[in-house]
């Protein structure tokens, strides 16, 4: 298969292309900030505490300059599909060993936020938009729960298994989107 017109095919054959690329990559380091030791330890330490990687931890913090403050889980990432059910054990020991963090919950049908916000580990809940609302109603959904928690969204990280949960965060304009295996099973 051939380019398109207008594509380089990945090469650059432009002179000057490894002295520019040098220049820019000098100038972008000087540009990033070194952070003394110390705060880098307590970045690390308070990755720890929201149990996600520091990599991860770190990326999330630089792209909104924000510290976070907490998660908001639905109730299909924590494996609650029914009221009356509790949270499997993998699940409540990933909230359990959360420290100083906010956790929110999100349920739609038959879950009910009442359900999920009796759960250990979770501080509160709401009903989650519907799956077969508009772009314009479920931000406006997502809006309201951001409202009624008192934080900026940009503080809180969705964690989430389906694209659903990903538009929601995107809505909400939250932090970031994790997907339960990043979460749960960082590696």
């Amino acid at each position: 298969m051939t380019a398109g017109i207008g594509h380089n095919s990945g090469r650059v054959e432009t002179r000057g292309f490894a002295w520019r690329k040098h220049v820019w990559t000098k100038a972008r380091k000087q540009l990033m900030p070194t952070l003394p030791v110390e705060v880098v330890r307590l970045r690390v330490r308070r990755a720890q505490q929201l149990g996600l990687p520091y990599k991860t931890y770190a990326g999330i913090r630089a792209s909104t300059g924000h510290d976070l403050i907490g998660f908001m889980f639905s109730n299909n990432v924590l494996h609650v599909l029914r009221d009356g059910q509790g949270l499997p054990p993998d699940r409540a020991a990933a909230l359990d060993g959360l420290i100083n963090t906010t956790c929110m919950g999100l349920s739609h049908r038959p879950v009910t936020p009442t359900h999920l916000a009796g759960l250990p580990g979770i501080d509160r809940a709401y009903a989650a938009p519907q799956f077969n609302d508009n772009w314009s109603r479920m931000r406006d959904r997502m809006r309201e729960i951001v409202v009624d928690m008192g934080q900026p969204a940009d503080r809180f990280v969705m964690i989430g298994d389906t694209a659903f949960e990903r538009e929601w965060a995107e809505a909400a304009q939250m932090a970031g989107y994790l997907n339960a295996v990043q979460f749960f099973q960082p590696g």
